[in-house]
């Protein structure tokens, strides 16, 4: 109640600036809490941003808001809100930021309102990968809702409000997300990992295909107390006509214990594109943005270009194997080479354990570079979304492309000759 009343009073007596530095103030666009959000416009460059003002209580509330721009500052994804600048203005913190013109994914949340099934999981789909990207950065969103969502006049999901972000590094006390969309952990203060982001999205995909929320009360106790201990109603129970594949999805990313939710974004996002294949045709340069998108802020493709991926297409594909399954076998004959793009695989010789391959590196190479036979065995050590690349069609490619892929596997191999001399030292 201390909260609000202040928040009326600091809002009622904050006259509306004219500028804020260089940039001129258009209209209101909203307000919440203890923030203002503006129209503004840089009138150096006529380019138009969104300005959100804040007027901290406390050191401990400036150093809170500074973390929005620290942590959406640092990330660069067409589907994450673009942070330009922060500074003071008067007594007020301020950040400045992508204007994003459309709505958020509130407005069809509503069953009147709901969004063809294709639609909602590409947007899903996309915020997916936007998120994976946050979580490599070493940022958790920790409020993953709707209206954290908007969707521009192409209907591109861009994730917005870092207001309450964690990075991996960071001690500052950064604050608690929305009830209806909090995962189990969150909500009994435990350690909190990008397993509670899959969770709030999971909440979120839930409600863009069934119009209700997938944990609901009369107040927050009780939504906060079906989150922990209640499962929610099947989807099919509400929209029988959902395909069932979309109930199972959304069922393991709203899994009470992290441990048995999907433990990527990356891991969703497969599940979600299968999905997709399903509900609707896909052509064939619809295929090619979906990989794009999918592989594009992978450790190993940052020097690639997106023509160049786009070339890759037509010699890959995106597979999944379990925990425990063998990948390649030592002493096999086959090209073909692996880049992970989620999870971690074990390197076997002669039933010895030598190497540890994680997400965003390959393995497979040797095989393509020698034409011999395989020389070690690689096995899934938890579940891996795997990039499998035919070598023989990858010859096919042009020339920069080869030369790349040389250029990783060289830095891959002398990575690993270096691990192997400090552990014999």
């Amino acid at each position: 109640m201390t909260t609000n009343t202040y928040s009326s009073e600091w809002m009622s007596d904050f006259a509306d600036p004219s500028t804020v530095g260089r940039y001129e103030i258009i209209r209101r666009l909203g307000q919440g809490g203890t923030t203002v959000v503006y129209l503004a416009k840089d009138r150096y460059i006529k380019r138009y941003v969104a300005i959100k003002i804040s007027y901290p209580r406390s050191d401990r509330d400036r150093a809170r808001f500074f973390v929005e721009a620290e942590s959406a500052g640092r990330l660069n994804h067409h589907n994450i809100v673009f942070i330009y600048d922060a500074g003071v203005y008067k007594d007020f913190c301020h950040i400045i930021m992508e204007y994003v013109e459309g709505s958020t994914l509130k407005k069809f949340t509503h069953k009147a309102n709901l969004l063809p099934v294709s639609k909602a999981l590409e947007i899903v789909f996309s915020v997916c990968n936007a998120l994976d990207y946050a979580h490599r950065e070493g940022v958790i969103h920790r409020d993953i809702k709707p209206s954290n969502i908007m969707l521009d006049k192409a209907n591109i999901p861009k994730i917005t409000d870092f207001g309450i972000a964690q990075m991996t590094e960071h001690t500052v006390e950064t604050g608690i997300g929305t009830p209806s969309y909090m995962s189990p952990e969150q909500l009994r203060d435990g350690v909190v990992g990008n397993e509670s982001d899959i969770f709030s999205l999971g909440c979120v995909l839930y409600e863009l295909l069934t119009g209700e929320r997938a944990f609901s009360g009369s107040n927050k106790f009780s939504v906060m107390y079906r989150i922990i201990h209640k499962e929610p109603v099947s989807m099919l129970d509400i929209r029988p006509e959902l395909p069932n594949i979309l109930d199972t999805i959304t069922k393991k990313a709203l899994a009470k214990d992290p441990q048995k939710r999907y433990q990527t974004c990356m891991e969703l996002a497969y599940d979600l594109r299968l999905a997709l294949r399903g509900s609707t045709k896909i052509i064939k340069d619809e295929r090619v943005k979906d990989v794009v998108d999918y592989v594009r802020h992978v450790p190993f493709f940052r020097d690639f270009t997106n023509d160049q991926i786009k070339e890759l297409v037509p010699v890959s594909n995106i597979v999944k194997v379990p925990k425990g399954e063998v990948i390649v076998a030592e002493g096999e004959i086959d090209d073909t080479f692996y880049i992970i793009l989620s999870g971690k695989a074990k390197v076997k010789r002669q039933d010895k354990e030598i190497a540890l391959i994680d997400t965003g590196e390959c393995f497979g190479e040797m095989a393509y570079i020698s034409g011999d036979a395989r020389i070690a065995t690689v096995v899934a050590d938890t579940e891996c979304i795997l990039m499998k690349i035919s070598s023989t069609l990858l010859e096919r490619s042009s020339q920069s492309i080869q030369l790349l892929f040389f250029k990783k596997f060289a830095t891959t191999l002398v990575s690993r000759f270096s691990k192997a001399s400090q552990n014999e030292a």
